[in-house]
Formats: structure tokens, C-alpha cells, sequence
């Protein structure tokens, strides 16, 4: 999937693209005109004076190697962020008492995201143990005519993102994704297909509000968890499709099996 997901990319890039120049000609036309404007100035960090521009090769080479290991598998990953974490800490701010703003700094986030992150485990077990995840996907089953059978790995592609955004992870994968992929092999769709299929709704899965990451995400940028839902997931859906469009012409699971 990792082509198919540079298609994503892409299609990202060229959103943000388009919103930093509908931005800066918002920004040209707040001055007067002969005015000239410091784009080098304007910042969006809360924290200016935490910012380590002398460091970014280091923690950008600290991230690339912390996601290679995570990939590889060399350690369990709580350890590898424990160390990656404790890498930057040190390098970025020597001082112990600079350490402990930073830490003071985001701890009410960090608060926040533990607390949701047992509430979505709690959520998670009441839809395994009693069965309803499993009675989900049987019942989306029954409405899929049987004429549609072939096409289960596109369907799949798209109950992702509705599925993946109400439900966390954990039940769509272990819950849901199985009964699909039992269905789709009698059409001679395996597996491993189906499997990647179901990775496309994965940019709209971030928005949902079983995601501890994205609580953290808002709380950095000061906004509203509303309203960067009510932003992004038009997008996030339009990079779906192009992850799904990008799959399907690559053959990395099929649009149709005539098996």
C-alpha cells in the first residue's frame, strides 16, 4: 500500500498547497499596498521559545530513525518512543528546568488523550464481548446484494471511512474485517486484499473521536475538535479516493474478480 499511500500524499500536499496561497492573499490583503510582508515572521507555535531551528536535521534524522524501528520491530513500542523521547529531551533542552516546562506545558493534553484512550479500551470491549461488532458486519453483509460479491474489496475500500471513524481500530480490524474477508473469498478476493482495502479510510479514522492522537493535535493548534472535523473531512475523504484510485489502477486489490 505504501505507493497507493504516496498518492495520499501527493493529494495532501497539493491541499496545503492551495490553502498557503489562499492564505497569503488573505495576509497581502490586510496591509496596504507598497507594504511587505515578513512571511519568515509569522509563526503558529504557541511556544516561539521552544522552537530549535538549529536542531532540525538532528530531530528530523531522530524521527526517521525512531520510524524505522517501529517498522523493524526492534523493541516493543513503548520503549522506542520512551527512548526516542528522551533522546529529544536532552538534546533540545539540556537545562532540567527547561525540561519540566515543556512536560508542564502539554501535560494537560497528555491528561486528556490517557483519559480517553482507557474510555475508548472500555468502548472497544462492550462492542467485542457482546457480539455487536460481529452482528455489524453480518448485517452489512445482508445488504450487499449478492451481484455486488465481486466488487466486496472496493466496498470494503469504502465502509472503511464511515466504519473506521465511529468504531476504533482494534474492533473494525479484529471484528469486522474478518467476516468481510471470509465473504470476499468465496469471489476468489483473498486475504491479503481485502486487508489492504481496508486500510484506505484510514486518513478519515484520524478524525474520529476515538483517536487520542488528534485530541492532542487540536489542543496544540488551539482549536475546536468541532470544527477541525467540520474542516477536514472533506478532504480526508478526497484523499481516500486517491489512495483508492491510486490501488486500484496499481492492481494492489482488485476493482472486480471474475473468479
Amino acid at each position: 500500500m505504501i505507493p497507493a499511500m504516496a498518492f495520499g500524499v501527493i493529494a495532501i500536499l497539493a491541499i496545503a498547497y492551495m490553502y498557503g496561497k489562499r492564505e497569503r492573499a488573505r495576509l497581502g490583503e490586510l496591509h496596504l499596498p507598497g507594504d511587505e510582508i515578513d512571511h519568515s515572521e509569522i509563526s503558529v507555535s504557541q511556544y516561539p521559545d521552544a522552537r530549535r531551528p538549529k536542531l532540525l536535521w538532528f530531530n528530523g534524522a531522530l524521527t526517521f530513525a525512531l520510524m524505522v524501528a517501529l517498522i523493524a520491530g526492534l523493541l516493543p513500542l513503548p520503549v522506542l518512543f520512551m527512548i526516542a523521547f528522551s533522546i529529544a529531551m536532552v538534546v533540545n533542552y539540556p537545562c532540567l528546568q527547561q525540561q519540566k516546562d515543556r512536560v508542564a506545558a502539554h501535560a494537560g493534553s497528555v491528561l486528556a488523550v490517557v483519559g480517553l484512550i482507557f474510555a475508548a479500551g472500555i468502548f472497544t470491549g462492550i462492542l467485542s464481548g457482546t457480539g455487536m461488532v460481529e452482528a455489524m458486519s453480518k448485517s452489512l453483509l445482508a445488504v450487499i446484494p449478492d451481484a455486488m460479491g465481486p466488487y466486496l474489496a472496493v466496498i470494503t475500500a469504502i465502509v472503511s471511512m464511515p466504519f473506521t471513524f465511529f468504531m476504533s481500530n482494534d474492533a473494525f480490524y479484529y471484528g469486522v474485517l474478518p467476516v468481510l474477508a471470509e465473504a470476499a473469498s468465496h469471489y476468489g478476493i483473498s486475504p491479503v486484499e481485502m486487508a489492504r482495502a481496508s486500510i484506505v479510510g484510514q486518513p478519515v479514522h484520524l478524525l474520529s473521536p476515538l483517536v487520542p492522537s488528534t485530541y492532542l493535535l487540536v489542543a496544540l493548534a488551539g482549536i475546536e475538535f468541532g470544527d477541525h472535523q467540520r474542516f477536514t473531512l472533506k478532504w480526508a475523504v478526497l484523499v481516500c479516493l486517491c489512495i483508492m484510485l491510486a490501488a486500484l489502477l496499481m492492481g494492489i486489490f482488485p476493482l472486480f474478480s471474475s473468479l
